[in-house]
């Protein structure tokens, strides 16, 4: 939909589900409060579940800003069907800079409410911009209510967390008591929602207590707390990846290799490197340069009986830039580099510029699971 401050943004096509759901339900109130309106209720109701968006945007366009301040790259902002999520790919170096990270949003969304506020206070109440300035003030304060909500994945759940983060000095420990409350949150949600509008307390009528707004409620509180717990969860897995990533290191996650010539056999190259203990071929030219690699699926496609007769040029992949990586890289550096220039092997290289072998991606992934099967420290 465009790229404020050049990080892309993006509409899920659930949006154009609570979309319409927004129209509907925001159009029957205002056939109480302007039933002068008719029909055309509904085409206002559709610019208001625009508008909502629109602050839901800015809202997230304060965590964006804020991260791009602090020298975090944004892959993109999504908005989907309840609010919007914008995708930072490194965590915040500080819990000073976590925290500010994940207030700035609400604190916009509290900002429009008080700017909605003074709208109202310049037009007749009884106007349809009258009634768009009071639905769009509520939705924004109800927005930065629910996300100071103390619990990941939320952003008062990033606010805890950054709390006992500078408190404790383990950032582990913040997302793991965030996590956790966050979890606890979703039950309240999927428990409390229903209760509280059957008891009348969210200041529904006693009269439309029942029937199909019952079933409505319990639907809508399935579907937050499922996103909260299932959040949560996620923050957590991901929270225990970081802390391995620092394990994830090129030098020993690679396979080593042995060089051969284009015009090599396969079942040559292949003896080569069984004696000498290696499981990757590196093509090389007449200087010893590196050219291209050999793909291990492509290797696993030729039947054994063909092998002396297939040159391993057929069935390699030509180098690229991207696919060279430093030995020397670990953790989140090598990952960038990875996500980068897709690939299904690497050419490993020390810093003179020698072979040291070849990086599956097979291999990495290997290692992603181990540290996901780990326990926290």
């Amino acid at each position: 939909m465009g790229r404020p401050f050049g990080v892309p943004v993006y509409v899920s096509p659930s949006w154009f589900l609570v979309a319409a759901l927004i129209t509907w339900v925001f159009g029957d109130q205002l056939d109480r409060v302007l039933p002068d309106l008719g029909p055309i209720r509904y085409l206002v109701s559709l610019f208001f579940a625009v508008a909502f968006y629109a602050s839901v945007l800015v809202h997230e366009l304060a965590h964006t800003v804020a991260a791009l301040r602090f020298k975090l790259p944004v892959r993109r902002i999504q908005l989907q069907f309840f609010g919007g999520v914008s995708e930072i790919e490194k965590e915040s170096e500080t819990p000073g800079r976590e925290f500010v990270l994940a207030f700035v949003g609400p604190l916009l969304s509290l900002l429009l409410a008080g700017a909605f506020y003074l709208g109202m206070k310049a037009v007749d109440p009884a106007t349809v911009p009258g009634v768009l300035l009071a639905g769009l003030m509520i939705s924004n304060l109800l927005v930065a209510a629910f996300n100071l909500l103390p619990g990941l994945p939320l952003d008062g759940g990033r606010m805890l967390r950054a709390v006992i983060w500078g408190i404790t000095g383990k950032p582990m420990a913040g997302t793991v008591a965030a996590a956790w409350v966050g979890r606890g949150l979703a039950v309240a949600v999927l428990i409390g929602l229903p209760l509280l509008t059957q008891t009348g307390t969210l200041g529904n009528r006693t009269g439309e207590i029942g029937g199909m707004n019952t079933v409505m409620d319990a639907l809508l509180a399935a579907i937050l707390a499922a996103i909260i717990w299932t959040g949560a969860g996620n923050s957590l897995r991901m929270a225990r990846l970081r802390q391995h990533l620092p394990e994830l290191r090129a030098r020993t996650l690679t396979r080593r290799a042995i060089p051969v010539e284009n015009t090599t056999p396969l079942s040559e190259a292949l003896r080569r490197a069984n004696e000498a203990g290696a499981r990757a071929l590196v093509v090389v030219d007449g200087h010893g340069d590196p050219t291209a690699i050999v793909r291990e699926t492509a290797i696993a496609s030729v039947p054994e009986h063909r092998r002396p007769w297939v040159a391993v040029s057929t069935l390699a992949q030509d180098l690229t830039d991207g696919m060279k990586v430093s030995a020397d890289l670990t953790g989140e550096e090598l990952l960038d580099h990875l996500r980068a220039t897709p690939a299904t092997e690497y050419l490993v290289l020390e810093s003179a510029g020698t072979i040291y072998g070849v990086l599956s991606t097979l291999d990495v992934e290997k290692a992603f699971v181990k540290a996901m099967a780990r326990p926290q420290s």
